[in-house]
């Protein structure tokens, strides 16, 4: 997955947001459990920029909610 940047996520919908959240969250799980068993090597600098744009896209439909 690659870095996701605010202007592409405020053109997503609320579903949209969702669904990319579930898919990165699985990555991002994947990868832990590659780091702990010491497999991960060329993927380790990925696991800070999957954790943010996590945080981007929940900032996003925080904002969504409270426009409501």
């Amino acid at each position: 997955m690659t870095i996701v940047s605010m202007k592409t996520i405020r053109k997503l919908s609320e579903k949209d947001l969702r669904s990319k959240i579930l898919d990165n969250r699985t990555d991002l799980a994947k990868l832990r459990v590659d780091s702990s068993k010491g497999t991960l090597r060329k993927e380790s600098g990925k696991l800070k920029p999957i954790r943010r744009s996590i945080a981007r896209m929940l900032t996003r439909l925080n904002e969504m909610e409270n426009e409501k």
